[in-house]
């Protein structure tokens, strides 16, 4: 059987990467495995972040009144996005690469400028939209006067890339429906997780509840990701207390960054703060280990239209959730999940403590849940097929740009 052929692959990666949540994490996976299927990958990312062993990472110039990490919209993106244009376009006139894979729509702009200033055939990798994002964030409002040229930026980069992955169905067909996307241009690629490799062993999640001071008998729940109103954070501590008054046993692991001193004053304001640990940032390779620490999960996230990845984090432990219901959260969990009213902490509050009595109540059915979320894990978000996906598509682009070449070669000969 002949072995696929292998690709020079640049990834543009416009976060700092690598930062343990979010869009990092579908971008490290998917550099691994093009890894792991023989390509040859370099990554050009912002200054900051952590480096990862085994890959090749190209960073940014720094720039001196920005020296953190930047997370979610900001207008000092404009100045991290120029730097990595230079970047990208310095990788690209020292080194030949087969294909640019630009993650998030800043990525696969700077990918459609240096493709067509090089010639290099563009994949553009999202997991939702930009200027909806940008509305999540409170960066702009419908009524801005950015949000019309925002908008119209969007379409342009969809409509002008080679060919664009979407993370979810539901981004899928907004990417047709809103913006004149081509649907045989448009391919769905979800996150993927592996499932026999997520429960640690029994000593190590021990450990880590000693080490957090969580104690033995708490019912714990779950959240890993960013800290950020529109990650649903404020609504989460918000819910604790009508909670505890009815599952006083139970204790909030809120695992992630930014803003951790100011969401630990929230948890003091509400008077709640001996029930909710926040660990900060969790390195990736960890944060098996202490989620397991988790009865159940919780995705507050209010996006409607952003990727949702930390569900499959939660389904490979088989950790029951409870989710604003929105259809990113069911394209995850389908039937399996516990879906709360978007932007409700009272819905939410209810949510979580359907799961809790369910622990209690019926431990035979909870174990069949926990069982079922692996198994819809393992079924439908495998790396495998990502990797298939990958393979064909970096090979249509790179074989459209060859038969581009010779044509405009066969016409400048014709004339």
């Amino acid at each position: 059987m002949q072995a696929p052929p292998s690709y020079r692959v640049l990834v543009i990666a416009p976060t700092s990467f690598f930062g343990d949540t979010g869009c990092h994490v579908r971008i490290l996976e998917e550099v691994r495995l093009l890894q792991r299927l023989g390509h040859a990958v370099t990554v050009a990312t912002y200054r900051n972040g952590r480096d990862i062993e085994g890959l090749s990472i190209r960073r940014t110039l720094p720039i001196p009144w920005r020296q953190h990490y930047e997370v979610g919209s900001s207008r000092h993106k404009i100045a991290f996005d120029f730097l990595l244009s230079l970047t990208v376009g310095r990788l690209l006139l020292t080194r030949r690469f087969d294909v640019i894979h630009g993650h998030l729509h800043e990525g696969g702009l700077i990918g459609i400028a240096a493709g067509g200033l090089f010639r290099v055939p563009v994949l553009c990798d999202l997991q939702g939209s930009l200027t909806e994002e940008m509305l999540d964030h409170g960066f702009v409002t419908r009524n801005h006067w950015l949000f019309g040229p925002l908008r119209w930026l969007e379409g342009w980069i969809v409509r002008h890339a080679g060919r664009v992955v979407a993370s979810t169905e539901h981004f899928a067909r907004i990417l047709r429906a809103e913006f004149a996307c081509p649907a045989d241009r448009i391919q769905v690629l979800n996150d993927f997780v592996a499932v026999a490799d997520a429960a640690p062993a029994e000593s190590a999640t021990q450990n880590a509840r000693a080490q957090l001071g969580i104690p033995e008998d708490a019912a714990v729940v779950a959240y890993l990701g960013l800290l950020a109103p529109y990650q649903g954070t404020d609504l989460l501590l918000e819910a604790m207390p009508r909670v505890l008054a009815e599952e006083p046993r139970c204790h909030l692991l809120l695992m992630g960054y930014p803003f951790v001193e100011e969401y630990r004053a929230k948890a003091r304001a509400l008077g709640i703060d001996a029930a909710v640990t926040l660990t900060g940032r969790i390195p990736y390779p960890d944060i098996a280990r202490y989620l397991s620490l988790g009865l159940m999960a919780v995705a507050p996230k209010l996006s409607r239209t952003e990727g949702l990845g930390k569900l499959l984090n939660y389904m490979a432990l088989g950790l029951p959730t409870v989710a604003f219901d929105t259809p990113v959260a069911r394209s995850y969990l389908g039937s399996l999940g516990q879906y709360a009213r978007s932007g409700d902490a009272g819905s939410l509050a209810q949510g979580m403590l359907r799961i809790l009595r369910a622990a209690q109540e019926d431990p035979a059915g909870f174990a069949r849940l926990r069982q079922n979320l692996r198994q819809r894990a393992r079924e439908r978000f495998a790396g495998e097929p990502v990797g298939v996906i990958l393979n064909r598509l970096y090979g249509a682009l790179i074989q459209g740009q060859k038969s581009r070449a010779r044509c405009v070669s066969g016409g400048r000969k014709g004339g």
